[in-house]
């Protein structure tokens, strides 16, 4: 014991093992490719290890001989509502995954391979083989008691019992989250020492106390689903405890070090995990800083609050591409409010269920006072930091940690200047067309973003996920913070049907409707934006070509044209062969650099004459993946033979970039 004493208090001891820990990572997770094993879709044997329950949707992961994320849609037949934990066989067939094809927003393929999931099963049925363990025993059984509270009361008893957010509401995780207080309902190591200090209170008078608490933390751990911040707090804990009983007089940074070594040696994918990144890096500026965390409870609280926005600020900015600076204010009013208080009563409630009516009662003070304070926010918009940026602000923040405050602020404060300025110097020219399933989406951006122009918004028929919401996210990774104009083409749901939530959750200067008959979707649009009938622009020569009248909504398409640096742009909307034979009678249109082709491909529109008149050198289809129309059609997939095409289907999102040349680049799914 007194060797490894030794070896432990050792500075070369932890160069060495970080040094170890880099090539490690570095080889189990980029070097070496994973890819699923499993040879034989027509039916999958494992063990159910999380479900989530969605409307018509039982999702979960299956432990087979790898680890697979599964769905499985009811359609009206017998919920499947105690799975966890039961040995299966599921029959389907292996479906889709697809990397995210709008720059900057989330990658869900990345994130289930960085989970060690390589592939989806849809399921169309179940076969339970045998029940579950002990273990997922007592699990169902907190879950069957939590189903017998009301709604709003399952909900965060779901939060703060098992770590599992799926029950939340949107658009409460959107207020808690911009509001900067999300993190105070993920279980943390904050509500992880509240738990041991009522453990120690109850088994103070034990001989195996530590035992007691230990396991009973192991097994809470294994109760949220190992989620990393429990993880940290707990295995951080057990070695605090056996510091502390075999006198190895370890720092708490040693401490710290030591157990990310051995979370990250089980599993070095967790180092992408960003509840691991901010529960590590949040702690340990606590222990360097914690000399300066001194004065009354609410000041440490302020300055907690302080450190943590500062450290993590890089990573909130390269998820959410903007901050409230008002959250490291609203902290001091709830972390005692959430951590202290509607925890603990969230606790009781489950064990003692006449509690709900006040546990309900905190809630929607909780609630009011958020959507309240979601009003005033001070939010500003931060694009993406690149690699060189972050590590600059780390290594001021780590190095030179024990700099003066406010030089350590200054300089924070001019790299997060430099960041917002960055975009602004761009001196070109960018067209995105996105990928926005069976749907059309385009943006304009000049040169420094002093102007930006969207074409139609895209929008999900017989859906309401909002798919605008990436394109958003897109937009605040430019560090874009207002629309100048809209342009709706015409009032189909596919092209328009995001507009009045873009509205609602951006900002929108101007919006230009086409000459038709209103449609619901456009009256909605009337109600909430600035609807104008011309737009002088400042920055884009663009022209609307649409003189053409008809009672068809497709053929009342607006038709976009754009030049710059001579090259012509020409956005067709849906418009279909009357109003091509139009804008060819009257308007010059030859040569056309760039086509977007109308009606997604579809053979009411880019007719053999039409092509070949504008002549386009590049056409762009936006499509959805798979879509039950069969777009595009072969007929003018053929009529467009000598044009170079891409398709969002195939190609993702696709980025012109224009200054004196003009260069393509797409994001494949």
């Amino acid at each position: 014991m007194e060797k490894l004493k030794i070896i432990l208090q050792s500075k070369y001891c932890y160069f060495l093992l970080f040094i170890f820990l880099i090539f490690y990572i570095y080889i189990t997770t980029i070097f070496i490719h994973y890819d699923t094993k499993i040879k034989d879709f027509s039916s999958l044997e494992g063990i159910i290890t999380d479900v989530t329950i969605t409307n018509d949707k039982i999702s979960f992961i299956l432990n087979s001989s790898e680890k697979v994320k599964c769905n499985y849609y009811l359609n009206g037949k017998k919920e499947y509502r105690n799975l966890l934990g039961k040995k299966v066989k599921v029959y389907g067939k292996k479906g889709n995954l697809y990397n995210n094809t709008i720059p900057n927003t989330f990658n869900y393929k990345k994130y289930l391979y960085n989970h060690k999931i390589y592939i989806v099963y849809n399921v169309s049925s179940i076969e339970v083989l045998e029940d579950e363990n002990i273990f997922y025993k007592i699990k169902n059984n907190i879950i069957n008691r939590i189903n017998k509270y009301d709604k709003k009361t399952q909900t965060y008893l779901n939060l703060f019992i098992l770590g599992d957010k799926t029950y939340l509401d949107d658009s409460l995780y959107n207020i808690y989250k911009t509001n900067g207080i999300w993190h105070l309902f993920a279980i943390s190591g904050m509500h992880i020492g509240l738990i041991i200090y009522v453990l120690n209170k109850l088994f103070h008078k034990y001989k195996f106390k530590n035992i007691i608490i230990s396991s009973f933390l192991i097994y809470f751990t294994f109760l949220v689903g190992f989620s990393a911040s429990v993880l940290r707090a707990v295995i951080f804990y057990i070695l605090n405890l056996l510091n502390s009983k075999y006198n190895l007089e370890l720092s708490n940074l040693k401490i710290l070090f030591l157990t990310a070594i051995i979370i990250l040696l089980f599993n070095p994918f967790m180092l992408y995990n960003i509840g691991f990144i901010y529960s590590f890096i949040i702690t340990l500026t606590i222990l360097l800083y914690s000399s300066k965390i001194t004065g009354n409870y609410f000041s440490k609280i302020f300055k907690i609050s302080l450190l943590a926005f500062i450290v993590s600020l890089p990573i909130t900015i390269n998820n959410n591409y903007e901050i409230n600076l008002l959250s490291i204010f609203l902290n001091i009013l709830y972390v005692p409010l959430i951590s202290l208080v509607i925890f603990p009563i969230a606790i009781l409630t489950f064990i003692l269920s006449p509690l709900s009516f006040i546990l309900n009662i905190l809630i929607n003070i909780l609630e009011y006072l958020s959507k309240i304070i979601y009003t005033i926010r001070l939010n500003i918009i931060i694009p993406k930091m690149s690699n060189v940026i972050i590590i600059t602000y780390y290594i001021i923040l780590f190095i030179f940690y024990k700099l003066q405050r406010k030089t350590i602020l200054v300089f924070i404060i001019l790299i997060i200047y430099l960041n917002i300025l960055l975009p602004k110097l761009d001196k070109n020219y960018y067209i995105y067309y996105l990928d926005v399933n069976q749907g059309d989406s385009s943006i304009l951006i000049s040169p420094h973003q002093r102007e930006v122009i969207m074409i139609d918004t895209g929008g999900l028929v017989n859906s309401d996920y909002h798919i605008s919401n990436n394109t958003i996210l897109f937009l605040k990774s430019l560090g874009i913070k207002s629309i100048d104009l809209i342009i709706i083409s015409h009032g189909d749901s596919d092209h328009c049907k995001e507009a009045s939530y873009i509205i609602d959750n951006y900002k929108v200067k101007n919006i230009i409707l086409n000459n038709g008959n209103y449609t619901t979707l456009e009256k909605e649009i009337l109600k909430k934006g600035n609807v104008v009938n011309t737009y002088d622009s400042k920055y884009f020569n663009y022209y609307n070509i649409n003189e053409y009248y008809s009672d068809d909504e497709n053929n009342s398409s607006i038709i976009t044209y754009l030049n710059i640096h001579n090259y012509n742009f020409l956005f067709m909307g849906d418009a279909q062969y009357d109003e091509e034979e139009y804008v060819l009678e009257n308007y010059n249109l030859n040569n056309i650099d760039v086509l977007k082709v109308g009606h997604h491909g579809s053979n009411t529109s880019s007719s053999e004459n039409f092509i070949n008149s504008i002549n386009p050198k590049y056409a762009v289809i936006s499509v959805g993946r798979n879509n039950l129309y069969g777009h595009p059609n072969q007929e003018v997939l053929d009529n467009l033979s000598n044009s170079k095409i891409y398709r969002t289907d195939k190609d993702g999102t696709i980025r012109f970039k224009i200054n004196k040349r003009l260069s393509i680049n797409t994001y494949n799914p």
